[in-house]
């Protein structure tokens, strides 16, 4: 899955990227609204963390123009403690949840989880594809009960098949979705993951639709 973070304060930012990072996101950073605003524009992301009090732009200008261009990705907003005028704002301008600052990175993760699980029409925090289960809140994948050992990659490329499972995911939306902006993309590779992942999980779930890409079905 790939995030957004947009934060200003570079010591923060530098925190959340290391956090999500950490958990097997890939992530992107704008030190500004300007910056985020055209990335929200023209990257996919799956969510993106925003904080209100940005400069050059405001955070909720980037959000308010997401949302009237039709970007429904979700928003995570950070808000100063005690603002109350803040959340209403930014949530009646789309934002999908809420932090004040300070808060714990535990609790930012969690949320943020959720998030991306009700994106993709899913309330449980543990993903089922057949025999397969993937925890979203620990990473631990498993196939009837038996613990499966994934690298960081095999992982992220599961992760996101399985948080879209029953549709066509090609290669490219791949490739888009499990690497940040400055890492040196490679469709190909996608292969090669998928290509481990059926070799580890042993059962059939990953189908290759020819000219088009995969889809997780069970079958």
């Amino acid at each position: 899955m790939r995030v957004l973070v947009a934060e200003d304060d570079e010591a923060l930012r530098r925190q959340l990227r290391d956090a999500l990072a950490a958990s097997g996101y890939a992530v992107d950073e704008a030190p500004d609204g300007e910056e985020a605003a055209f990335l929200g524009e023209t990257e996919p992301y799956d969510a993106v963390v925003l904080d209100l009090g940005l400069p050059v732009r405001d955070g909720l200008s980037a959000l308010r123009g997401w949302r009237q261009r039709g970007i429904d990705m979700p928003v995570l907003i950070l808000t100063a403690r005690g603002t109350w005028q803040e959340k209403v704002e930014g949530i009646d301008a789309g934002a999908d949840d809420y932090l004040a600052k300070p808060f714990r990175m535990e609790e930012l993760l969690a949320r943020l989880r959720a998030l991306i699980r009700r994106a993709g029409g899913h309330a449980a925090a543990e993903l089922r594809c057949g025999p397969v289960l993937l925890d979203t809140r620990t990473g631990r994948v498993s196939v009837d009960g038996r613990l499966i050992s994934l690298t960081a990659h095999e992982l992220k490329v599961l992760d996101y098949l399985m948080h879209h499972q029953g549709r066509i995911v090609s290669r490219t939306e791949l490739t888009e979705h499990v690497y940040a902006q400055d890492f040196d993309r490679d469709s190909n590779t996608i292969e090669v993951f998928v290509g481990r992942l059926r070799r580890k999980l042993g059962v059939d779930v990953i189908r290759t639709e020819r000219g088009l890409g995969y889809r997780m079905d069970a079958g």
